[in-house]
């Protein structure tokens, strides 16, 4: 009799720690989720070529609490600007001035190279020449001739970016990082 209370104390503990164990992985995995790594999914044409509807990606959430973005980077939105998250391409930063002649976007009267744009790009409702002004960025979309980016809701504000767009995980022919 003693031993089979002794069994099945054992059991219980068992079943204690195990659901004690799984129970702070899943806390962890949540916590991890949503503030440092995240997967998130294209749902439009206006990053293509660089990516398309379907495709899954992992999102870094975490390292621009250290660095502000940088020119190039493919961010995440989710802010007042749009109703719906956003995957852009930075192409202004604060202090920049952008201009948009004969297709060609300059950056502080510097034609920039983009060799991942699609189509060409035209100025959108905002006047151009535009300066980025603090607290903001000037993101576009790869697939210039329809993307709903910066050139029609105007500048995107910092605290609307939600993170940068790091690595591909679907589909697996194109699984890896993002290159710009």
């Amino acid at each position: 009799m003693q031993l089979e209370n002794r069994k099945r104390k054992s059991w219980l503990k068992e079943i204690k720690e195990w659901t004690v164990s799984l129970g702070i992985a899943m806390a962890v995995a949540l916590l991890f989720q949503n503030y440092v790594y995240a997967q998130s999914e294209v749902q439009n044409v206006s990053m293509q070529n660089t990516l398309v509807a379907g495709q899954r990606l992992i999102e870094d959430k975490w390292s621009y609490h250290f660095h502000e973005p940088r020119h190039g980077d493919i961010v995440i939105i989710n802010g007042p600007e749009s109703d719906l998250r956003l995957i852009k391409r930075v192409v202004g930063l604060p202090g920049d001035v952008i201009d948009i002649q004969n297709g060609q976007v300059f950056l502080n009267g510097e034609a920039i190279n983009e060799d991942y744009v699609k189509g060409q790009t035209f100025a959108g409702s905002i006047p151009i020449p535009f300066t980025v002004k603090e607290g903001q960025l000037f993101v576009m979309g790869d697939n210039r001739e329809h993307s709903f980016d910066s050139r029609a809701i105007g500048p995107i504000s910092r605290s609307s970016i939600e993170g940068k767009a790091v690595f591909r995980i679907w589909p697996l022919p194109k699984f890896g990082s993002l290159s710009e």
